[in-house]
């Protein structure tokens, strides 16, 4: 699986003194990735013992104080550059070094400086500026490498900024790392005065928290015996599935080769599942026409990385049980390795029931415990943080839920001002802004080989003569399959309990006489609620849809295109969105097809959300749909059989004696 492995540390300072040797000028790199090979390529390798495919590396490179952006392919094989490729009016990922860039000019800046000292703020090192994108701006083009910074205050080194913020934001040119402007606020002709009360969930302010100690007592996770995965380098072994973990700059955690054996096949082979599952992009509409909060519409994923922002998780608070960890490598603008470490996490949870059943003639009772292998990273956008888990569970469901906690984005209220209708005063004088947040996930299905289809499924009364249906109860699945990508263009029916199954015509079940598939589950899709010919729709195309389905082609990966910051949605030839892959409106139908699969919230903030949110989590599920034959968890032993499924009784005053397979109620009840 070397081929798929992400880059390693040695292999990025490789790549990056290759392309130091071969540029006229000084460059800063962006980015230095994996470049994944040509599916046919890889597959040709891995199914029919063709050639290894050529590990290369993908760069995005910067020639030092200019706004050029550079494409280099580096062949790691032979160390040379073998494409060079300059592209006009596109702006590369906003990395964490970007982002300290305008903190840093800021605070010495005479226009920000004064800015603050109308507020009576007069000590710079109490002013903190988060980097953003820059969402809409007309007053720079591609000229200038721009991103926002929105300013907060804090009263001491540990205090909660987002307590305290000012009423100006700041637009900086990155690369020549200039203020551009001070944009300031004014209601009625009036600056909004700063609110000092602090809002604090740190524990060094334990008192004002007030924590209990002595109410919760603590759980121990053990697995006496040890996991029941096995790493063999990145491919992991669990129960019957195996499959690739990657990592990257941009998505983050990538799986690959998801595969799984049905314990009930003769043949023992390994079925194939999905040949790529990855978070594509994330996208954050914030809902206030209200300057400036209308710049405020954040692509996580394309306009700053998934794997830029992961965090190193930390044994028993970000992961709890027995965990592997693997790391993360990187780069820095240098083109050093930059090390994560921890950056993934891979740990089992039980998962509650998995099957049971009660005859209730004899009262046997017959139940066996699910469990769920979960591959798991943590990014930090600023205020928000992101959770994502990849769960497996025992019958071949994969669920990605994720979990959003952190701080809400908030906003200073003049006196005069209200919150609503287009957000909440979470604390005296805070606005938090309605806004959303909406996740692609890029689904390459590969279900018992590459050609698929998919098929749409709403259920519907039963359209028949009424002598068929006399008492009228009769209902039914209505299918319909996609013929072309536009076709694919779907919206969730909440009416029809619409879902839809990725399927191969090839192979029908012998049982069910329908095709093998896999159901996308996906009731949390919210509608993008900014206008469709907003600049934000047209930005953010892709979360129009809560599926889309295409034709497979390398390297289309990014919904909002390979360059999202500072895009205007317009068609770009060489920066490609979702749009302009539908408009070809190619054939989907039996053939290598990619589906994009939208979900998410939209939050309308709470003040419970306040100082620090309680995680919220959402959740997509793709669930296998008459691809076995039967239950493929039927493997697992029933719980009375398991020798360590014993519990404790929490209640003394409460027993339960086995009687013959039965469950009686002890006599003090």
């Amino acid at each position: 699986m070397l081929h798929l492995d992400p880059l390693s540390a040695a292999e990025i300072s490789q790549t990056s003194t290759i392309i130091r040797a071969s540029s006229k000028s000084e460059v800063k790199f962006n980015s230095i990735t994996l470049l994944e090979p040509p599916k046919a390529e890889y597959v040709a390798f891995r199914d029919a013992g063709g050639p290894r495919p050529t590990r290369r590396s993908l760069s995005i490179v910067i020639p030092r104080g200019t706004q050029q952006v550079v494409e280099v392919t580096v062949n790691l094989v032979s160390q040379k550059v073998e494409s060079w490729r300059e592209i006009k009016d596109v702006m590369p990922i906003l990395t964490l070094e970007d982002l300290d860039v305008v903190e840093k000019i800021s605070r010495v800046d005479p226009q920000v400086i004064k800015a603050c000292n109308e507020l009576g703020i007069t000590d710079m090192s109490k002013v903190f500026f988060d980097g953003w994108a820059i969402g809409v701006d007309e007053r720079w083009g591609f000229e200038r490498r721009l991103q926002q910074a929105l300013a907060y205050y804090r009263t001491s080194p540990l205090d909660n900024q987002y307590a305290h913020p000012l009423d100006f934001t700041v637009i900086a040119d990155t690369e020549r790392e200039e203020i551009l402007s001070v944009d300031i606020r004014t209601v009625n002709g009036e600056r909004t005065p700063v609110s000092m009360k602090e809002h604090n969930y740190l524990p060094e302010f334990a008192e004002t928290n007030q924590y209990k100690f002595d109410v919760l007592k603590p759980i121990s996770i053990t697995q006496p015996q040890g996991v029941s995965f096995k790493m063999s380098g990145r491919e992991i072994h669990w129960a019957n599935l195996k499959m690739h973990i990657g990592f990257n700059y941009r998505e983050g955690l990538v799986l690959s080769d998801i595969r799984m054996r049905d314990p009930y096949d003769s043949s023992n082979k390994d079925r194939k599942i999905f040949n790529r599952l990855s978070v594509v992009e994330m996208f954050v509409p914030y809902g206030s026409p209200k300057s400036p909060h209308h710049k405020k519409h954040a692509f996580d994923i394309g306009e700053y990385g998934s794997g830029f922002m992961a965090n190193s998780l930390k044994l028993g608070c970000d992961c709890k049980g027995v965990i592997q960890y693997l790391d993360a490598v990187l780069n820095t603008s240098t083109g050093a390795p930059l090390l994560i470490e921890n950056a993934i996490c891979i740990h089992e949870e039980d998962n509650g029931l998995l099957y049971k059943h009660t005859d209730f003639r004899d009262g046997r009772v017959i139940s066996a415990r699910d469990r769920k292998l979960v591959i798991s990273q943590i990014l930090t956008a600023a205020n928000y943080e992101y959770a994502f888990y990849h769960t497996f569970t025992l019958d071949g469901t994969y669920k990605l839920e994720v979990k959003l906690t952190g701080m809400l984005n908030t906003y200073c209220l003049h006196e005069s001002e209200e919150s609503a209708p287009f957000g909440t005063e979470i604390a005296d004088r805070l606005d938090a802004q309605n806004h959303q947040h909406i996740f692609s996930l890029r689904v390459d299905p590969e279900i018992d080989g590459s050609n698929n289809s998919v098929i749409q499924s709403d259920a519907v009364p039963a359209d028949i003569p009424a002598e068929q249906n006399p008492y009228g109860n009769g209902f039914m699945a209505k299918k319909t399959t996609f013929k072309t990508a536009k076709d694919g263009a779907a919206s969730y029916c909440h009416e029809t309990s619409r879902t839809w199954d990725i399927v191969n015509p090839n192979i029908v079940s012998a049982v069910s006489k329908k095709p093998v598939g896999y159901k996308i589950v996906n009731s949390q899709c919210p509608a993008l609620l900014a206008k469709p010919d907003s600049v934000i729709a047209k930005r953010g195309s892709f979360a129009q849809k809560s599926l889309w389905v295409l034709p497979y082609r390398d390297y289309e990966l990014f919904p909002a295109g390979d360059y999202v910051c500072q895009s205007t949605g317009d068609h770009h030839p060489e920066n490609l969105t979702i749009s302009d892959w539908v408009a070809r409106d190619e054939p989907i139908e039996n053939t290598d097809i990619v589906c994009y699969v939208q979900f998410g919230l939209t939050h309308f903030p709470r003040t419970e959300d306040f100082p620090i949110m309680p995680a919220e989590p959402v959740s997509v599920m793709l669930r296998a749909s008459n691809f076995f034959e039967k239950n493929p968890a039927l493997w697992v032993p029933p719980s009375e059989l398991d020798e360590d499924s014993s519990s404790t009784n929490a209640n003394s005053g409460i027993g339960r004696d086995r009687v013959q397979g039965k469950s009686t109620l002890g006599s003090k009840l």
